[in-house]
C-alpha cells in the first residue's frame, strides 16, 4: 500500500498549486482520502476529506472558497487544488487513506499516509 503526494513547490501569496496523490496497492474507491497539513511547530491538521464516491467532502474553514478536492478513482488518482494561497497554507502537505464511510479530519481516522510535499507561499 502506497500513497505519494506530489505538486508542492514555492508560489507567491495569491498564487495556484495543485497536489496530486498516487494511490496504489489498493482499490482506490474502497478509501477516504484525506489531505493534512503540518506548519513547522504546529500540529498536523485535517485540510481536507473526500469520500470513496466523492459524494461528500470536507474542508477545514480556513481552505472554504480556495481549495478543492477531487478523485479519479479509475486513475488512482486524488487532487487538491489550491487557489489563492496564502502564506499561513505554507506547510508541509500529506495525503492519507482510511477505510471508513463519509470523510473525517482526524489523523486517527486514517491508516495509510504518504510522504510530504512542501508547500512555500511567500508574502
Amino acid at each position: 500500500v502506497q500513497l505519494q503526494a506530489s505538486g508542492g513547490g514555492l508560489v507567491q501569496a495569491g498564487g495556484s498549486l495543485r497536489l496530486s496523490c498516487a494511490v496504489s496497492g489498493f482499490t482506490t474507491n474502497d478509501y477516504t482520502i484525506g489531505w493534512f497539513r503540518q506548519a513547522p511547530g504546529k500540529e498536523r491538521e485535517g485540510v481536507s476529506s473526500i469520500s470513496r464516491s466523492s459524494g461528500s467532502i470536507y474542508y477545514v474553514d480556513s481552505v472554504k472558497g480556495r481549495f478543492t478536492t477531487s478523485r479519479d478513482n479509475a486513475e488512482n488518482m486524488v487532487y487538491l487544488q489550491m487557489n489563492s494561497l496564502k502564506p499561513d497554507d505554507t506547510a508541509v502537505y500529506y495525503c492519507a487513506a482510511g477505510l471508513f464511510p463519509g470523510t473525517s479530519a482526524r489523523r486517527s481516522a486514517y491508516r495509510y499516509w504518504g510522504q510530504g510535499t512542501l508547500v512555500t507561499v511567500s508574502s
